[in-house]
């Protein structure tokens, strides 16, 4: 059995423009894209979103995100000098040129692997956390699988070529929000334009640094088979966007392309709050509980995003689980809010107890038991 409580009263005036159309796509040349509104979680627009691709360099992410963890565990330091394997200095594709005759660490490996793209950088990352870059793949894995990239697998840290190395559009738009959220202290890095070592300057091959204000990271990749790809992310006010480009024509159309996904997405869409955190916006009915009711919410601010000029077209339903049966612990799921624009499904998502009820006492369970059978 399922109650159904209709809200009233979900106005927003600051988006209320007169705009009846649906945003368009526009046409983007590319094997597979994805755009990710950071704030609410939500993808504007999509092709081929789940389609296995070979990331390339976007894989060194995931390299990344590894070593960001590792520092903020502390079982890697900054300033930290890290040995140099053969296997590092030998390897094959875009090289920070690791200098074997001089110490090297930690931070400059950072920026060695995140603006200069060097596989070298990676290995030599991959075998300080690790001990060996084919443990650390497995590691880069299991992590890919915590994050709810389900269509993910590493067999490396630099993103060579593999049968079994392989990602999605949507996999790596997961993992470029969850280096934004997780490590702002770490996240500037990508906004990095040039970087030098060992004498050598080697400048950010993401163009729209310099083409975009707004844009403020993240990464390129390449191979034969991979083509051109960019993952961008980009602040405009008080709203992110990333955006994922695989399999471009070239260096200028993956720019390009992710330029014109990345204006799509503020320019036909607004991002607002509807709920704060812990804010009740349903008392749901509780049965052979202390209390008769729960209140119900998010335990997080809650976020939509919509259409520009369409905000008085949404509506939100909250589907009760019931029976609700305590005891009911705070946190717990009890219902569902669907959101309809334009009469028709547009979202979904959890509602939670705000408290937590315990169960009644004997008289008043075996009162709620009686009432049941009437239900």
């Amino acid at each position: 059995m399922q109650l159904v409580f209709v809200l009233v009263g979900l106005f927003l005036p600051s988006l209320l423009f007169a705009q009846p159309a649906a945003p368009v796509v526009p046409a983007i040349a590319a094997r597979a894209y994805v755009l990710l509104d950071f704030t609410s979680g939500q993808i504007l627009a999509s092709h081929n979103a789940h389609e296995r691709v070979e990331p390339a360099s976007l894989t060194k992410l995931m390299t990344a995100y590894l070593t960001f963890s590792a520092l903020r565990q502390k079982t890697l330091q900054p300033g930290q000098v890290v040995p140099v394997s053969a296997r590092a200095l030998k390897t094959i594709g875009s090289r920070m040129f690791i200098d074997p005759g001089k110490p090297v660490t930690v931070d400059e490996l950072m920026r060695g692997m995140i603006v200069q793209s060097g596989n070298d950088a990676c290995i030599a990352l991959a075998e300080a956390i690790s001990g060996t870059e084919e443990a650390f793949a497995q590691m880069m894995t299991r992590e890919a699988r915590r994050l709810g990239m389900k269509n993910t697998s590493f067999v490396n840290a630099t993103g060579l070529p593999h049968p079994q190395h392989y990602s999605t559009a949507h996999d790596l738009a997961l993992l470029a929000a969850a280096i934004v959220r997780e490590f702002p202290e770490y996240y500037p890095l990508y906004s990095i334009r040039e970087y030098r070592y060992n004498n050598i300057a080697q400048a950010n091959r993401n163009r729209l640094l310099w083409t975009d204000p707004t844009v403020d990271g993240m990464k390129t990749g390449y191979t034969e088979n991979a083509g051109y790809c960019l993952v961008t992310s980009a602040r405009r006010e008080a709203r992110r966007l990333i955006s994922v480009v695989l399999g471009a024509a070239s260096d200028a159309a993956r720019a390009i392309e992710s330029q014109k996904l990345i204006n799509y997405g503020f320019q036909s869409y607004d991002t607002v709050r509807l709920y704060e955190k812990n804010q009740p916006v349903a008392t749901l009915p509780v049965w052979k509980g202390a209390s008769s009711v729960v209140k119900a919410g998010f335990t997080s601010d809650f976020y939509v995003t919509l259409p520009k000029g369409r905000a008085d077209r949404l509506k939100a339903n909250i589907e009760s689980m019931q029976p609700l049966l305590a005891p009911i612990g705070a946190g717990q799921q009890v219902g569902t809010m669907k959101l309809l624009l334009d009469g028709k499904p547009y979202r979904e998502l959890p509602v939670v107890a705000l408290e937590a009820v315990p169960v009644a006492g004997i008289l008043g369970r075996s009162w709620d038991s009686i009432r049941l059978l009437f239900k």
